[in-house]
């Protein structure tokens, strides 16, 4: 028994259908959303992210430092809040863990900010970050992110409404309270899980 039609073209694109979460509808295309203007690097020499907060040590890297850390590779399906999934999505970057050699989170650090340009920001616990598959990318399926996915680096915070995963990531912020981010300022839910169809906080 299908809960919808969504679910019933799922099955006929060979795919089983409980990997699609409630409300949503599978895409092989991968759909640009944001908020803003699209950020654009012609010139990444004066690019930095910013790693601080709740840790031992601050660290700001370059470009070529942060592309000079170990690499992590995966494959996971996405969900965006307005209603679109695409499976088997491979994501290319570097994982939290190797920055946080780098930085050693205090025992107070629970919570994660992360800064992208323009101000936004979106927050999840540092669980979240330190979860197998969260990356912060570079490439997504084996290309060089583009301007509108990201480029140059995105976080992709799995099984979460994509926009937790914020595009054009500068700064990592640890917590010990959690902030919200930019979306759930304007009420969106702070948890995100698309599998409760947490879209709104209202």
């Amino acid at each position: 028994m299908f809960r919808s039609k969504a679910e019933r073209k799922v099955q006929e694109a060979g795919y089983d259908p409980a990997r699609l979460p409630p409300g949503q509808y599978l895409t092989e295309k991968w759909p640009v959303l944001h908020a803003g203007s699209v950020a654009r690097y012609d010139d990444l020499t004066a690019w930095s992210l910013r790693v601080f907060g709740e840790v031992e040590n601050e660290l700001e890297l370059t470009w070529e430092e942060f592309n000079a850390l170990p690499r992590s590779s995966n494959v996971q399906d996405i969900h965006c809040v307005t209603r679109w999934s695409k499976f088997d999505t491979g994501f290319d970057g570097v994982h939290w863990r190797e920055l946080a050699k780098l930085v050693r989170p205090t025992s107070a650090a629970r919570f994660v900010v992360a800064h992208a340009e323009a101000g936004f920001t979106s927050n999840v616990p540092l669980s979240h970050l330190e979860d197998e598959h969260a990356l912060l990318a570079t490439h997504g399926d084996g290309e060089p992110l583009t301007p509108d996915h990201g480029y140059p680096l995105r976080l992709v915070i799995p099984g979460k409404y994509f926009w937790k995963s914020a595009k054009w990531l500068r700064g990592i912020e640890l917590t010990s309270v959690d902030r919200p981010g930019f979306w759930e300022r304007y009420g969106y839910h702070n948890d995100a899980d698309p599998w409760a169809e947490e879209r709104y906080s209202f």
